[in-house]
């Protein structure tokens, strides 16, 4: 079954609205794993503005390598603060799965992948170094993308394919094109000896057609809306909703 990797980051924005502690992303992270998440994610960025690293560090201690834990990040982006890079971050919990992203501080969320074609020669490196600290590494990429032997020879493990496209789509009931598109990718990754990822706007409305359109998916990393629709129905029940989903 494609695992389910909760991403916290919107429990993060919520408690650092306050500037408090609550709610706390621990008991969070607990809550998931207890309804039956394969997983918990999380995206710390340089500026801070929801995950930050001692919830990094706070979160490795308490799965203890029960489930899972992805972090998802720019691994070029300088130290900051307190944020200490996030090499340094994967060095310190030593995560089952570091997912790169090419992100900066002026995106409000990821919305695109890396360009293989220019980006191979600097991101070999860097998968060396968090593969040697024993993550499994994801690319996060664009839908579409067919040249994913490129992702291979730099050494990731995985590609994440990145769906806001897709959802947007699903959403205006106009899907088939973005739809072929993920498709396209998540064959030519496999081809590749790549496993397959997929996240980024996947909900309850638009999970179910991507899974069955791409069988041998081996996860989704769903945060955003999953935290909105658990304001309605709880949080528990809300992972459980998705892991019927991603049986079905």
């Amino acid at each position: 079954m494609t695992l389910l990797s909760v991403n916290l980051n919107k429990i993060a924005v919520l408690r650092n609205s306050r500037g408090e502690h609550e709610p706390d992303i621990v008991v969070a992270a607990e809550t998931v794993i207890a309804a039956g998440a394969g997983g918990v994610t999380v995206h710390p960025r340089p500026d801070q503005r929801h995950v930050r690293p001692d919830d990094v560090r706070r979160i490795a201690a308490m799965l203890g390598g029960r489930v899972e834990f992805n972090i998802e990040g720019n691994g070029f982006a300088a130290p900051r603060g307190s944020y200490p890079g996030l090499v340094a971050l994967v060095r310190d919990v030593r995560p089952a799965q570091c997912t790169l992203v090419p992100d900066g501080d002026g995106q409000i969320t990821s919305d695109h992948g890396f360009d293989l074609a220019a980006d191979a020669a600097t991101l070999k490196p860097l998968i060396a170094q968090l593969k040697a600290l024993g993550a499994r590494v994801s690319l996060f990429v664009d839908a579409g993308t067919v040249d994913l032997g490129r992702a291979a020879d730099v050494g990731a493990d995985r590609v994440e394919i990145y769906t806001g496209p897709y959802a947007k789509a699903h959403a205006a009931n106009d899907v088939g094109r973005a739809l072929a598109d993920c498709v396209r990718t998540a064959e030519s990754a496999r081809d590749a000896g790549l496993g397959v990822n997929a996240g980024h706007d996947l909900n309850q409305r638009n999970l179910s057609d991507l899974r069955r359109a791409i069988p041998f998916l081996a996860e989704v990393s769903i945060g955003h809306a999953l935290i909105g629709e658990a304001l309605y129905d709880g949080l528990a029940p809300t992972v459980r909703n998705y892991l019927r989903l991603l049986a079905g």
